[in-house]
């Protein structure tokens, strides 16, 4: 089983219901282990301002598939969520499932780049991370715990009473 984190955020159509039903989803996945996710954040959206707030968390699953396999499934989640691509980057979304971690490897082919590419400096990334594993050192040898400390996170807002399940 290879240790896997996947970014989840939502900011349409009810945010903490559609993050409730993809942790729901990532629970079933075939030929996998979910083992936790992080407590949610709200987050200014990266992208345009006139957008709703995102609420943002780490679901970290133990899996046996490939990782191209495990990102047709959660892409195949997002669409079920009523996620429509667009060209728009950063724009509002029902759901958004990024791989951000594979075990120790580092992918990078024209559906896929893991680590992923933007989680070294986004806060409502790091520290949903953090919060599952403070220990973890990423595959390029950096400790989570540096890059934490070095972003600010003092706009993510702890969403109170949002479910978190601890790392056994």
């Amino acid at each position: 089983m290879i240790r896997t984190f996947i970014a989840l955020g939502a900011n349409l159509a009810d945010p903490l219901g559609q993050i409730e039903r993809a942790v729901a989803a990532l629970q079933a996945l075939p030929d996998s282990r979910f083992v936790a996710c992080s407590p949610l954040y709200r987050s200014r959206p990266m992208g345009p301002a006139d957008q709703p707030d995102y609420i943002n968390g780490v679901a970290h699953i133990e899996t046996r598939l490939s990782p191209h396999a495990l990102l047709d499934q959660t892409q195949r989640i997002e669409l079920e969520q009523g996620r429509v691509r667009k060209a728009e980057r950063w724009g509002p979304r029902t759901l958004d499932l990024d791989l951000l971690l594979y075990g120790d490897e580092q992918i990078d082919d024209e559906r896929l780049t893991v680590p992923h590419y933007g989680m070294k400096t986004r806060a409502f990334v790091l520290l949903p991370l953090f919060d599952l594993a403070p220990h973890l050192v990423l595959p390029c040898g950096t400790a989570l715990h540096t890059l934490v400390s070095a972003c600010d996170c003092s706009e993510l807002e702890p969403l109170t009473g949002s479910f978190a399940t601890p790392t056994p």
